[in-house]
């Protein structure tokens, strides 16, 4: 079910209860478009994410953790000015629109007070937020700025008047006195889908898929009023539910409908979208903050892969070394033969009894400068073979650093770019900005995540190379275990004992399995040793480590084990 008008009905009911009267303390932009408010309710801080992302726009409460940028957006600073410390008096829903009211009761820059409106549209690329005085229904300021040029109908820039998004002339459904059209469209239509088709443009903000659910609804019962106030009820008390259907998509939904694959139950509808928009919103996050770091390591790998082609073409070439130096024998040892001026001559080969081979001769020089030329040859072959093997080695090397870098970014939280990054930065792989702080060996890394395995002990796993290093050969004591994928990328992870149980041991390696590129595999094995066992070789990259005397555990990476582990 999509995040429509009776969804956004839904929500905004659950938040009323759960914010109302309650006190914003603090205001921050962790991406672009999407703001974090920070309220007391309740005497503890909760998070309100107000989303105005083209593809995952909603409103909901948060439990994930948000990094703050250093330097706010021009809009957050107005909201911090004019809305922080103010009370929430209300939130309402705009009709059965997806549009979002927070009214909020502030004090101006006198010390008068004033009521401002939050607003959150969630109209896919036209989402936006918008701050308004509700005296005068002025535009303060807005997330997206829109001009005359963008839209006709009404400006989202300061000062202007705030005008709603054009409504549609169709009936609110929780608001239906009338049901008699409904029951005249369920007899004309039995079809379920052209049913839904013809709700969907009868009631106001019904997506296809709750009207589609709607109309199975009708066809369950011959009291067709009935379902329909039973349908929407639900609405007003959710049972927050994610389903899969048999093409194994994930949809969610504020009640339990049967006709589905039950996957979970939340305790409200904000825990289930955080739920469901995890991965969903991580990737996008990733993909938009760590867009330099993917262009610079796709060019990288790039790079080379054609790098390590052309010198293979040459180490190929330089296999034909031996053939000038015998030549220069030949050459030598029938210096005699040789008359000056010759282009070519044919001589027995002591290397091949004594088979006629066909030397070409440069008519410019000496019969011994002609040798010593085959002799030249043979050197810079020779030499260019060990410099190509050298160079195949180093790019082989750097090959594997940024694939590794790749699976890093695909494992990463957005804060989690920040350390690879910085560490783009120091390898001089990216040019460091002028503004931001020097990039030194005291940088504040973000930390590693942590996990507690089922007999309570501290597991802990890095999800970079700086954070790795820095897990395994700084933090950790010497008699803690270190676990890690066999023979492929992947996390550090820590054991935080001296002598863990073996249930922790397959735990801590299902982690490991997990945070690697084996992530999708089954029967992955994992090596763990002591940490007094691994070892950083000088002048090695990032993350890169030896270690000696392990032992290999079997396990298969599970989402569900990892989560529980959490």
């Amino acid at each position: 079910m999509a995040f429509d008008g009776s969804f956004t009905h839904a929500i905004t009911k659950e938040l009323n209860e759960k914010l109302k009267n309650s006190r914003i303390s603090k205001i921050s932009n962790p991406y672009d478009n999407e703001l974090i408010l920070t309220i007391r309710s309740n005497k503890k801080n909760v998070n309100l994410l107000l989303s105005a992302n083209p593809n995952f726009a909603r409103i909901q409460l948060s439990n994930y953790s948000f990094s703050n940028p250093l330097t706010p957006s021009n809009f957050v600073t107005t909201l911090r000015k004019k809305i922080s410390g103010s009370f929430i008096k209300e939130i309402h829903q705009v009709d059965n629109d997806r549009i979002v009211h927070i009214h909020l009761n502030s004090r101006n820059e006198i010390g008068d007070e004033e009521e401002l409106i939050l607003i959150i549209e969630i109209m896919a690329r036209h989402s936006n937020i918008i701050l308004v005085n509700k005296k005068d229904n002025s535009i303060i300021d807005s997330i997206k700025r829109i001009g005359s040029d963008q839209n006709r109908y009404r400006l989202l820039l300061p000062g202007a008047t705030y005008i709603n998004p054009p409504k549609q002339n169709l009936i609110n459904p929780f608001e239906i006195t009338d049901f008699e059209p409904i029951i005249n469209l369920n007899k004309k239509y039995p079809n379920e889908n052209v049913l839904a088709t013809n709700l969907n443009s009868y009631l106001q903000g019904l997506s296809y898929e709750t009207s589609l659910a709607l109309a199975k609804f009708i066809h369950k019962d011959l009291n067709v009023e009935k379902q329909v106030i039973n349908f929407f009820d639900k609405f007003n008390n959710p049972t927050p539910t994610i389903f899969i259907n048999e093409k194994e998509k994930l949809s969610f939904s504020p009640f339990y409908y049967y006709g589905d694959i039950k996957n979970n139950s939340y305790n409200d509808l904000s825990e289930m979208l955080d739920d469901y928009f995890e991965q969903k919103v991580k990737t996008e996050r990733v993909k938009e903050k760590g867009s330099q770091i993917i262009k610079v390591v796709k060019n990288e790998i790039s790079k080379n892969k054609k790098k390590i082609k052309k010198l293979e073409k040459t180490l190929e070439q330089s296999k034909n070394a031996d053939i000038f130096r015998i030549k220069g024998e030949i050459l030598t040892t029938y210096l005699g033969q040789v008359n000056p001026g010759m282009k070519s001559i044919k001589l027995p080969n002591f290397y091949d009894n004594l088979n006629d081979i066909e030397i070409k001769l440069d008519e410019t020089l000496s019969p011994s400068s002609n040798a010593q030329k085959y002799f030249k040859l043979y050197q810079k072959n020779k030499n260019a073979s060990k410099y190509v093997i050298n160079q195949i080695d180093i790019s082989n090397k750097e090959l594997d650093y940024f694939e590794n870098i790749k699976d890093q970014v695909e494992i990463a939280n957005p804060k989690d770019l920040d350390d690879i990054k910085n560490e783009l930065i120091s390898q001089k792989y990216i040019k460091k900005n002028q503004k931001s702080k020097k990039i030194n060996s005291k940088i504040k890394l973000n930390k590693p995540e942590e996990f507690t395995s089922s007999d309570g002990t501290k597991i802990l796993v890095g999800k970079n190379n700086l954070q790795n290093d820095k897990l395994t050969l700084k933090f950790s004591d010497k008699r803690e275990y270190w676990l890690h994928a066999q023979n492929i990328h992947g996390s550090h992870v820590i054991i935080k004992s001296f002598e863990p149980s073996e249930e922790t041991l397959i735990e801590a390696a299902t982690l490991a399995s997990y945070f690697s590129k084996a992530k999708e595999s089954a029967n992955v094995p994992v090596d763990y040793v002591q940490v007094k066992k691994v070892k950083k070789p000088n002048g090695s990259k990032p993350g890169f480590v030896t270690y000696e005397g392990q032992q290999t555990l079997f396990v298969t990476p599970k989402k569900e084990i990892v989560n529980n582990l959490r």
